[in-house]
């Protein structure tokens, strides 16, 4: 019986302070579950729509590779050159002021 008054008196002291934490557990929930929804609302409409489907004439036979077979191994070796040259040039300054 004693023990019954004292978790009673126990209880009536400390249930305003229980109430208190409900209410943050219940709006942190909330807010939680507010944030998440809205970022897979707004991902889902971030997405772009698909690709338009290519024109019927595409090519002489059938699909092309991307760049429409351009050939690449000429700019590829300016560019190589020009940043061999480009290195040399500051290998020499740095040599020179060293």
């Amino acid at each position: 019986m004693l023990l019954r008054l004292k978790f009673q008196k126990y209880l009536s002291s400390n249930q305003k302070q229980l109430k208190d934490m409900k209410k943050i557990v219940i709006k942190g929930f909330l807010v939680t579950l507010f944030l998440m929804g809205s970022a897979i609302f707004i991902s889902a409409f971030a997405q772009e729509p698909g690709a338009p489907p290519p024109p019927q004439e595409q090519g002489q036979g059938g699909n092309q590779p991307p760049g429409g077979g351009a050939p690449i191994g000429e700019g590829l070796l300016i560019l190589s050159l020009l940043g061999a040259g480009y290195g040399t040039k500051k290998w020499r300054e740095a040599k020179q002021k060293a």
